[in-house]
């Protein structure tokens, strides 16, 4: 089966491509399909926004439609950025974002943050599956590792001694927030399936 996934970030691709590798399906972004309009995500929670990309992929497609929404929300800031992670503090450039979320944090030692990502599948035959997944951690006073994309490198999990961003593709995929959310979507695939 082909779907697509509604995103242009070659990161998540990879990420999710691998996951979704050993059910055999082939996964395409809008980018691989030659379509360059996102819908405004105007939804209030990471479910409004997951479904309005899924359903405008769907819709620009024909095929099944994958799409997530994710976000950084941390304690201190009362859950912010959350679905404005991607745009927090008015910056595009993840550096820029993390500069940014590192000097409003620059007083506080609250460091508690968790990442939340919401998966929405939506079928051309109107089924819908949405699923979530969360990772704990805390926010570094200053960026470390290379990989990942995002706010990875400011992201730190405690019981890894690690950011996000100094570990191997597959070793994140195994415990972030995407990864427990999609594998959670292939357990539902499964059990739809009995």
């Amino acid at each position: 089966m082909t779907i697509v996934l509604a995103t242009h970030n070659p990161g998540k691709k990879a990420e999710i491509g691998e996951l979704l590798a050993p059910l055999g399906w082939e996964v395409k972004t809008l980018a691989d399909l030659n379509i360059t309009e996102a819908p405004e995500e105007t939804g209030e929670t990471f479910l409004e926004n997951a479904r309005i990309k899924a359903l405008a992929a769907l819709n620009a497609t024909g095929l099944p439609a994958l799409a997530d929404d994710s976000g950084l929300c941390v304690a201190a800031l009362d859950g912010a950025p959350g679905v404005h992670s991607a745009y927090f503090g008015g910056f595009d450039a993840d550096t820029e974002r993390n500069a940014h979320l590192l000097r409003v944090m620059d007083k506080t030692d609250n460091r508690a943050a968790y990442f939340v990502c919401v998966m929405a599948l939506c079928y051309p035959d109107g089924r819908e599956i949405s699923v979530e997944g969360r990772l704990d951690g805390e926010i570094l006073r200053e960026p470390r590792g290379e990989n990942g994309f995002g706010y990875d490198p400011v992201f730190y999990l405690p019981e890894k001694g690690r950011s996000l961003a100094e570990m191997p593709r597959a070793e994140k995929s195994a415990l972030s927030h995407r990864g427990i959310a999609l594998r959670a979507l292939i357990d539902s695939l499964s059990k739809a399936c009995q």
